[in-house]
């Protein structure tokens, strides 16, 4: 998947199935890149990762697209 840039492009997301993980059940990873300065950062590190589930991911899913329904239903 491509990176997802936000922020100024300085920060990066990446969310790709991570197969070495394969025998774990959080196995979809959320990678997280920030590339700013120090006190300009969101995160501790200057890249994150957050593994979720299936379900949590689809979880993720639903939340993002009932926020992009709402959005574009104000924009009308």
């Amino acid at each position: 998947m491509k990176p997802i840039l936000l922020l100024d492009e300085s920060l990066q997301v990446e969310v790709f199935f991570e197969s070495d993980d394969c025998g774990y059940e959080d196995n979809i990873c959320l990678k997280i890149i920030e590339s700013c300065a120090e006190e300009e950062k969101v995160f501790v590190h200057d890249e994150s990762h957050l593994y979720l589930t299936p379900t949590q991911a689809q979880e993720l899913v639903n939340a993002l697209d009932q926020a992009i329904k709402l959005s574009s239903f104000v924009k009308k």
